[in-house]
């Protein structure tokens, strides 16, 4: 078994978007997801989407700061 490493990246989420993408945007990454930013549901579809895009369970992803902003940054544990 390897040791678990952690990654910070740079995220900005765009919510009410009509597709869910992911792409890159300069040295982080650009979010869409179809939800609305309340209640926490964007947060939940950025980290879902992330999780997929990085290969790695949803339980993987998390914010670190920017809840309440579209500009975030986000640790990804993996191995």
């Amino acid at each position: 078994m390897g040791e678990a490493h952690q990654v910070k990246i740079r995220v900005r989420v765009i919510p009410n978007s009509k597709v869910e993408q992911i792409t890159r945007e300069g040295d982080g990454l650009l979010v869409r997801v179809k939800e609305p930013a309340k209640e926490g549901k964007a947060n939940q579809a950025a980290t879902k989407s992330l999780a997929r895009y990085f290969n790695v369970p949803q339980d993987a992803i998390s914010v670190s700061s920017g809840f309440k902003s579209r500009n975030k940054v986000i640790e990804v544990w993996g191995r």
